[in-house]
């Protein structure tokens, strides 16, 4: 279980230096607002008395710096409201005399307010909003770093395509610079960049980016740098759990803990770094401070609220007392985690809290196992909605500066139009002169439009070309593992039944097979050059086929075949794919029977309901423990089919008590 540190959610930067004022004591509670050695009522009481100071200023430059202030102050003691009044009342000042920076800053500080809210369409208009117009201000370094903070949200909500192609934008802005500001943004691009290849399992760039923005940190000298330092240490070390290589994990978190020692700003850090390091001592099997360092970050976590991070520290607490043999405590810190997902309705902290309890609780196994599922593909589709929304909301938000642009540029002509009378002629040469100048900026739009499509055109292409080369070597190793290797071991189990007769019959029923397993060599040579082919009596005569089967299970086996198809079924339904799919999950399960179950008897049933077609085969055979059986390439094999049906594959099996395969699969 890991939870990834994000820049975003540190402190807000404040002024080294406090802004002189006509009156000392705003200067003052400044100050002691931003003292963190004070309690947060405390601090909330000198923010509070510097508010009622600075809203009845007048509306000037130095006002909304002042109120600027304030939000930072209602930020870093995670006063929402406050912080959002302040940031609105920037904006409706700033909008009276067209200060467009203030406005430009006042839009990233509302995105920022609804990143944390976790209102993500609305955090990623106002990052969008702010970008267009620091764009348009040319301020390259506020655009930079608006640009970053859109990149944070779209690695939150799962967007790391997105997150990545923002971060190589803000790296190109800042190239060759080397300054400060600029070192701070480079370090967190390149913290954002580890974390995005550490979720696409890219660890190898995850940790160079990490150790980039390490060595940024070196040539900086910034407030708090301990604790960013902290974090970086703490992402590397998720980066090596990720690995499973708990001894460096462990090092990384024990240095990013040193670190938290030094500059103990922020409490949040701190708990981080003892839960993971907790959890690689556990790995690690070292039990020293164990489960103290778990027990210590989850209190700190308690006290701070922070209940996405409490059901972390609760799976890390079942891990370990399930690996103690006590299934008490782990069941109960499992719930505890599974009931506070819940509460807080995340559909990513539900997912971890439910994969725990389906291995603690193995009763409840099945109905936890369906909501993951069901979680799960919620979650993957409100992630492509979030990504068409985000898509739609800079087309609205260009689509309406367009019609204000367009509305502005009539009133001016209209102006025009009854003032320039005199200048006509001038007016004419300056209408012409602008639509030439609109027609070329339109022409290289359009060509950079061509050039992205092209670019695109090409990954995908690209893209496509991969997915169905690694789908090309699945299928042809599913077609060898069931179809001829079942074959060949048909035959092998009949040769060695022949090898205690050495009559004319016996001779000749080797002939046979041998016949048999020339023509398996036939199958596999056809399988070589011509990979897409199926056999078509598979797919015109499947009943046939099947029947054809079942005979060759009842001469070969001693256990007797039951089967069953409804005459229902009108197979000339069923698409190509399906009827071969369903020979193969049949054709392996005799197989696997045959191999492993001990069965006496075996019943199989094709039968219709409604529009769907459902596969049965039940053996009371030796069984065995689903839970705890490893999955072999036979039974991957099966539940892949089956999913390329659209369809649903069950198993259910006790020991001693047979197996039973349902497979469900719709009439397309």
């Amino acid at each position: 279980m890991l939870i990834f540190v994000l820049f975003g959610c540190t402190q807000k930067k404040t002024d080294k230096k406090p802004i002189t004022t006509s009156n000392d004591s705003l200067s003052s509670y400044f100050t002691l607002a931003n003292d963190f050695n004070l309690s947060r009522q405390k601090r909330l009481s000198y923010i509070m008395k510097a508010n009622e100071i600075v809203i009845n200023q007048e509306n000037d430059s130095l006002n909304r710096v002042n109120l600027f202030k304030i939000a930072n102050r209602y930020f870093n003691i995670n006063n929402w409201k406050g912080y959002k009044e302040s940031v609105n009342l920037v904006l409706e000042n700033s909008e009276k005399v067209s200060d467009t920076v203030s406005m430009a800053k006042g839009y990233g500080y509302l995105g920022d307010y609804y990143r944390v809210k976790s209102i993500s369409d609305s955090s990623f208009l106002f990052y969008y909003k702010a970008e267009k117009m620091y764009d348009k201000l040319n301020d390259k370094y506020q655009l930079a770093k608006t640009l970053v903070n859109k990149a944070d949200l779209l690695f939150r909500v799962g967007d790391l395509i997105g997150s990545e192609k923002e971060i190589f934008r803000v790296l190109r802005i800042i190239k060759d610079d080397n300054n400060d500001i600029a070192n701070e943004i480079n370090y967190d691009a390149n913290n954002i960049l580890g974390m995005v290849y550490n979720s696409m399992n890219e660890y190898g760039n995850a940790i160079s980016y990490h150790k980039k923005a390490l060595k940024t940190l070196d040539k900086m000298q910034i407030i708090g740098k301990n604790q960013t330092m902290a974090i970086s240490y703490l992402n590397l070390g998720l980066v090596y759990v990720n690995l499973k290589n708990y001894k460096v994990a462990n090092y990384y978190f024990s240095k990013g803990i040193e670190q938290q020692n030094i500059d103990n700003q922020d409490p949040s850090i701190y708990a981080l770094l003892l839960d993971n390091l907790g959890y690689s001592k556990f790995k690690l099997q070292d039990n020293d401070g164990l489960p103290q360092l778990f027990y210590k970050s989850l209190k700190i976590r308690d006290s701070l609220n922070l209940n996405s991070e409490i059901i972390s520290n609760k799976i890390h607490l079942s891990e370990y007392y399930s690996s103690k043999n006590d299934e008490t405590k782990s069941l109960q810190f499992a719930n505890e985690a599974l009931i506070l997902a819940r509460k807080i309705n995340r559909s990513r902290e539900k997912l971890l809290a439910l994969k725990q309890i389906t291995v603690v609780d193995t009763k409840n196994a099945s109905s936890y196992t369906k909501e993951y599922i069901r979680i799960n593909e919620e979650l993957q589709k409100e992630e492509r909605k979030m990504g068409e929304k985000f898509s739609r909301i800079q087309y609205d938000t260009d689509q309406i500066k367009g019609e204000n642009s367009t509305l502005e540029t009539k009133n001016r002509n209209l102006v025009y139009f009854f003032s320039g009378l005199t200048i006509l002629g001038l007016f004419f040469y300056i209408i012409k002169s602008q639509k030439a100048k609109n027609r070329e900026l339109l022409y290289k739009q359009q060509q950079q439009k061509a050039n992205e499509d092209i670019y695109n055109l090409m990954i995908s292409q690209q893209n496509t070309i991969e997915a169905n080369r690694v789908k090309e070597k699945k299928r042809v190793a599913q077609e060898l593992h069931d179809g001829v290797l079942g074959r060949m071991f048909g035959v092998r189990m009949n040769l060695e039944g022949l090898n205690r007769f050495n009559d004319d019959l016996a001779v000749n029923q080797r002939n046979d097979y041998l016949s048999e397993l020339k023509n398996i060599e036939q199958d596999i040579r056809e399988i070589s050059h011509d990979l897409n082919r199926e056999k078509s009596e598979l797919i015109n005569n499947f009943v046939a086929i099947v029947d054809n089967l079942f005979e060759e299970q009842r001469k070969t086996f001693s256990c007797k075949l039951f089967s069953s198809i409804d005459s229902n079924i009108k197979w000339d339904l069923a698409i190509n794919s399906v009827k071969i799919n369903l020979y193969r999950i049949i054709q392996e399960s005799l197989q696997n029977i045959n191999k492993y179950a001990n069965a006496t008897n075996v019943k199989v049933e094709l039968k219709k309901q409604e529009n769907s077609i459902i596969l049965t085969i039940t053996d009371d055979g030796v069984g065995f423990n689903v839970n705890l059986k490893k999955k072999g390439i036979g039974l991957q094999n099966m539940i892949s089919r089956a999913k390329e049906c659209n369809g649903e594959f069950n198993v259910k099996s006790k020991k001693g008590e047979g197996t039973t395969i349902t497979v469900t699969i719709p009439l397309e």
